[in-house]
């Protein structure tokens, strides 16, 4: 059997716009091609680290489907990258933990407010940011603003966002604005383990650390009127963009279930070429327990977000007054693994989708396309650098396997956390500072958090939102810029 070689840009083909090509024909243990969706600037960036390497080893997976594909913002990740998609059939394929990543269901909400942007000045910006920050817990450790037993966590975890709902943390109508509506099914909580619940039930309620973050930005610009009337944005309008996941609770469903899948792997008779990529048969008991608590972390961050939604309006109006509303535009989660259904060669497939560091985008009248949207196509939202911008876009596919309707989930990284602190701490900048001179007011527990997500440390979010619209993924509806970060 032929050693593995990294694939070079001579490897790759262009099958589309785009959309670049490592043929199956590449290595032995490929069961399908890889796919890596990139411009030509883009695709110079990803040649510098191993996600491409990760996406070829995906395509050698039991039972994927047509394709591994790679987003314009990949990087390298564990055993996937990040930025990966794989789609494998129900009955013949796997379910991969670190297919799904550690932080299961790290999602972004966008809130929409009544306000403009001249109606918050610097002064004002700071006072926002300050609060926000007394108010709402950044960075590791537990925090959480609120208290729950174990017990409660058991029902957080079937429940998810109706659990805060029926709590008091937000509103009914928030639940139509959410993937899924809030909540999976099949969850259960007897498939995660004490360590989980022990890191978790401490944690709701709070933002983390790493790339999780909390903005007030405005709409900069809009390029689709029509849709933005739908979503109801305007130019100049204040939004709060929330980016967060299940905290520890998910890390260690992952860890937990990483470690069962190594040790099972020889029983199924999965020859792994990365033991990273870890998997387990999806039909399998093992496969099933995995599923299930991942479903448990899906609903705890639904509940996470809603509950932080709650103490962001609850500064807004004790700061704006009580009839200032910030309403849901839409939560989209980014990292999962969901079955859904497509036909491929004429026959309808179930696949368990696997999106680490993608959205799902949906076209309109798609069955899962959420009830408020399904006249326009579901809202996409990819969060930028908290120095650039991030994006609205609306969902196009309908069933679409060249990407099984997903999208891209960010800017990407192009720089690792260690060399964007080297660079940071290395030519002593003072990136609070920077920022300001922007018109951006940051804050963060600590300045190597800070450091770590400096802008230049991600690729261009304008040329990687490019990619998904002229690929056909998804379509800009508008831009958001910054003027108050926090970061964990």
């Amino acid at each position: 059997m032929a050693e593995f070689r990294v694939p070079t840009k001579d490897d790759l083909r262009l099958v589309g716009e785009c959309c670049y090509e490592v043929p199956q024909t590449f290595w032995e243990r490929m069961n399908v091609p890889a796919r890596l969706y990139a411009s030509e600037e883009i695709l110079d960036q990803i040649l510098h680290d191993k996600s491409l390497a990760q996406l070829v080893n995906m395509a050698t997976l039991p039972g994927v489907l047509l394709h591994s594909i790679a987003m314009p913002d990949v990087h390298q990740g564990y055993g996937f990258p990040v930025g990966g998609v794989l789609a494998a059939d129900t009955e013949q394929g796997i379910v991969s933990p670190g297919g799904v990543g550690y932080d299961i269901n790290c999602g972004v909400r966008l809130l929409l407010s009544d306000m403009q942007r001249q109606e918050l000045d610097k002064r004002a910006t700071v006072q926002l940011v300050e609060r926000l920050l007394q108010t709402i817990p950044v960075g590791t450790g537990e925090g959480s603003p609120i208290k729950i037993t174990k017990q409660e966590l058991d029902q957080v975890a079937r429940e998810g966002a109706h659990w805060a709902v029926a709590r008091g943390f937000g509103e009914p109508a928030d639940i139509e604005h959410i993937e899924d509506r809030g909540r999976m099914d099949e969850a259960d909580p007897d498939c995660v383990s004490d360590r989980a619940k022990e890191r978790g039930y401490v944690q709701l309620g709070s933002i983390g650390s790493g790339n999780h973050f909390l903005e007030i930005q405005y709409v900069d610009r809009l390029f689709d009127q029509q849709a933005a009337t739908s979503f109801g944005l305007a130019e100049n309008q204040l939004v709060i963009l929330i980016h967060t996941g299940s905290r520890g609770y998910g890390h260690q469903i992952c860890t937990d279930h990483v470690r069962i899948a190594l040790d099972a792997a020889e029983r199924y008779r999965i020859a792994l070429v990365d033991p990273e990529l870890a998997c387990l048969p999806f039909s399998s008991p093992e496969g099933q327990s995995y599923y299930r608590a991942m479903r448990c972390a899906m609903n705890f961050a639904w509940a996470n977000r809603q509950i932080i939604t709650h103490f962001v309006r609850e500064v807004w109006k004790d700061l704006y007054g009580q009839e200032r509303r910030l309403r849901v535009l839409y939560d989209v989660v980014h990292n999962t693994a969901k079955v859904e259904t497509f036909e491929i060669d004429g026959r309808k497939l179930n696949a368990v989708v696997h999106r680490k560091g993608a959205t799902r985008a949906l076209g309109p009248h798609h069955q899962l396309t959420p009830a408020p949207y399904k006249h326009v196509g579901q809202p996409v939202i990819i969060p930028g650098s908290m120095g650039t911008a991030s994006y609205v876009l609306v969902g196009q596919s309908l069933d679409d396997t060249n990407f099984f309707n997903s999208t891209c989930h960010g800017a990407g990284r192009r720089m690792s956390r260690n060399q964007a602190k080297k660079k940071v701490f290395g030519e002593k900048m003072n990136l609070r500072d920077l920022l300001e001179q922007e018109g951006i007011i940051a804050r963060s527990q600590s300045e190597a958090g800070l450091a770590e997500e400096a802008p230049f440390a991600y690729k261009d979010v304008d040329e990687v939102v490019e990619v998904v619209e002229r690929a056909g993924m998804a379509r800009r509806v508008a831009r958001l810029r910054p003027i108050g970060v926090i970061k964990g």
